[in-house]
């Protein structure tokens, strides 16, 4: 009988970030200890299908000629249909169900809406299955850049001037979002509100340009940032989230430094497209990369994150301000999450194990396996 942990590796999804998610995907099955781990790899077509995978990482390699996806094979998952039960099976093409086993772990390696933004979390929930990652709420926080900035500066930390626009503002009342705009100052970066991977960003620098960027921002969702440009250094912290009763650790520094682009797009983040160098680690004193990483911690805890985190600042004149933080960070191993990681001391595979066993972890607790621990102020 075996003993290994079992996980249910899930990617794809119907998000414009389905391609980013397989080539993750593709990472993870390359690097996972296999030692340890069995993988149930479960691909989401783009069209929501929960399907049955090839345990392949070249399959879902990384190739900005042809970027990786999930093409629905016939194969549709069955998830268990209790709380009592960790068993999953598969219906294949020709109508047969076969049992995959009980599952001890998923790991849902996907970015933007249904996915990042704890519609998938609030599913293995209810199915009562552990996952890696961040529950319901800090996914829902973390996906809306708006909620996300409201938490933040609630918490005293200092986040990029911003003002959202609601699709139906925009087409109602578009002279007075300008207006509003206005005040922000130019540069201006108009984001959708719930997606990622800089799917769907502008930078204008020039208000005649805003029109565009907006038309392209709600192509991906009906609510939109217009967020003030701020000078200074883009530089991202990883967090780790600790084990029960463990506080989370922030990685060191790393830093995109962009010469030939307009910002960090997403064919510089995945196609290799030039004008942008990922340094890490980051050149800062031991004052800044310390204040960096203790302001890392306190975002990750304010939206009450679990698992992993990115945090990315500008280094400003100033000091430091939060542009954003990512529940589900890009993870493939160029990434800057794993790279951060690497510089800190933790390798590619070692970092998966990492994740998968403080998910572990906290489900024994939560399910009485193990006492929670007692922080030592109450004990003493």
């Amino acid at each position: 009988m075996s003993t290994k942990i079992t996980v249910a590796l899930l990617f794809g999804g119907p998000s414009s970030e389905h391609s980013i998610s397989c080539a993750t995907a593709g990472g993870v099955l390359a690097a996972i200890d296999r030692d340890r781990f069995d993988v149930i790899p479960i691909g989401i077509t783009r069209d929501g299908a929960f399907t049955l995978e090839d345990d392949d990482p070249a399959k879902f390699a990384l190739d900005a000629t042809a970027l990786p996806t999930v093409d629905d094979n016939g194969t549709r998952i069955l998830w268990p249909q209790s709380m009592l039960s960790r068993e999953l099976a598969v219906t294949l093409a020709d109508g047969t169900v076969r049992v995959l086993g009980d599952v001890d772990v998923v790991f849902p390696i996907l970015h933007g809406p249904y996915g990042e933004d704890g519609t998938v979390q609030g599913m293995l929930e209810l199915l009562g299955l552990p996952y890696v990652g961040s529950g319901v709420l800090a996914s829902s926080l973390g996906m809306d850049k708006h909620f996300t900035k409201t938490v933040l500066r609630a918490a005293g930390i200092a986040v990029a001037p911003w003002i959202t626009v609601q699709g139906r503002e925009w087409n109602e009342s578009a002279d007075a979002v300008r207006e509003r705009a206005g005040a922000l100052g130019l540069p201006v970066f108009v984001k959708p509100a719930r997606a990622g991977s800089s799917v769907g960003v502008s930078r204008v620098d020039d208000w005649a340009g805003l029109d565009r960027a907006m038309t392209i921002a709600l192509a991906e969702d009906s609510k939109v940032l217009i967020e003030a440009g701020v000078v200074g250094r883009e530089v991202e912290c990883a967090v780790l989230g600790g084990r029960p009763g463990q506080p989370a650790r922030a990685s060191v520094a790393g830093e995109i430094v962009v010469s030939g682009r307009d910002f960090y797009d997403f064919d510089a983040k995945y196609l290799g497209a030039p004008g942008i160098d990922l340094v890490c680690p980051a050149e800062l004193t031991e004052a800044e990369l310390a204040e960096m990483q203790e302001l890392s911690v306190r975002a990750f805890e304010a939206i009450d994150g679990a698992g992993l985190a990115r945090v990315d600042f500008f280094l400003t004149a100033d000091g430091f301000v939060i542009n954003e933080l990512n529940t589900m960070p890009g993870f493939t191993p160029i990434s800057m999450f794993p790279k951060c990681w690497l510089a800190s001391g933790l390798s590619y595979p070692e970092l998966i194990t990492e994740l998968l066993d403080v998910a572990l972890a906290r489900a024994d607790v939560f399910r009485g396996a193990v006492p929670a621990p007692v922080p030592s102020s109450v004990a003493e």
